[in-house]
């Protein structure tokens, strides 16, 4: 009798397995509202630039909390032990909106739409050709990304690190969106006028989609837990961070998250070298995807 009441306390009530739905149900209102937002800005931008330079700088920011709201819907599921097969599959799908075609939709108007067609050297109709392939590469290569991370269930990166760490095979679509995001934050949503400005823009775009579908490692963070005592320092250096997102958010959002992007491929040309050394053989480690 003693064991049924034990299992009983440790079995969460139905009801909590809303609480992680409700995170997914609000990444995905946040994703369509920074569509709605970025397709805004595009219309009122010609007339009147301040006012569309706010919306493309607030479907930024959207993005932006999206990518807070993922991180959480899997902790609590996890924290209160209602981890289900269907609020996997629905943070997949929120995923697609809130950090594929959200931020695909942004890159797009944000970095093509508004390009002087005089200064250019090729027509601007050929300048808007490749801003839309490259906006539908970064959307197909996070759905691809998903796609994966749903059917694998142990996958191995090229680089294999410390068997102690958990880490993501290519970088996370959230990770990709939230660069997008970062950059137009940064510069307060006034859209790229000049064509060479432009093309960095795709590039840079284009990278963050090779990234997302390649093997290379990327911490997942997953194995940091808060809930453990953390030293003073931990909790002064979290605390300045805080502070420095507050008030000085733009500049160190764009420095997180151009760190993050960076990390996996420092550490793939770090693991090449290593190829001419003479070193310890790479030993398996545990991945999330």
């Amino acid at each position: 009798m003693s064991d049924l009441k034990t299992q009983s306390l440790k079995r969460p009530r139905r009801a909590a397995y809303v609480l992680p739905s409700l995170f997914t149900a609000g990444n995905i209102f946040l994703g369509f509202l920074a569509i709605l937002r970025t397709i805004q800005a595009a219309m009122i931008y010609a007339t009147r630039p301040e006012a569309g330079a706010e919306q493309f700088a607030f479907a930024a920011k959207v993005i932006g909390f999206s990518v807070l709201l993922d991180g959480l819907d899997g902790r609590v599921a996890r924290m209160t032990n209602t981890t289900s097969a269907f609020g996997a599959e629905l943070d997949s799908l929120a995923d697609v909106i809130s950090f594929g075609i959200a931020p695909a939709v942004l890159a797009y108007f944000w970095g093509v739409q508004f390009v002087e067609p005089t200064a250019a050297p090729i027509a601007f109709d050929q300048i808007q050709d490749i801003g839309k392939l490259v906006a539908f590469l970064f959307l197909l290569c996070g759905a691809a990304r998903l796609a994966r991370f749903n059917v694998q269930k142990n996958p191995q990166p090229k680089n294999p690190g410390r068997p102690d760490r958990k880490y993501f095979v290519g970088l996370a679509i959230p990770s990709g969106a939230g660069m997008i995001a970062a950059v137009v934050y940064f510069n307060n949503g006034f859209p790229i006028t000049f064509w060479p400005y432009s093309f960095l823009w795709l590039a840079l775009t284009g990278m963050l989609s090779f990234l997302m579908v390649s093997t290379w490692r990327y911490y997942s963070f997953k194995d940091l837990n808060l809930l453990r005592p953390r030293s003073p320092l931990t909790v002064i250096l979290l605390g300045a961070l805080i502070f420095l997102i507050f008030y000085f958010s733009q500049p160190v959002l764009l420095i997180m998250a151009t760190s993050y992007a960076l990390s996996g491929v420092i550490i793939r040309i770090a693991g090449i070298v290593r190829r001419f050394r003479p070193g310890r053989p790479a030993q398996p480690e545990h991945q999330v995807g």
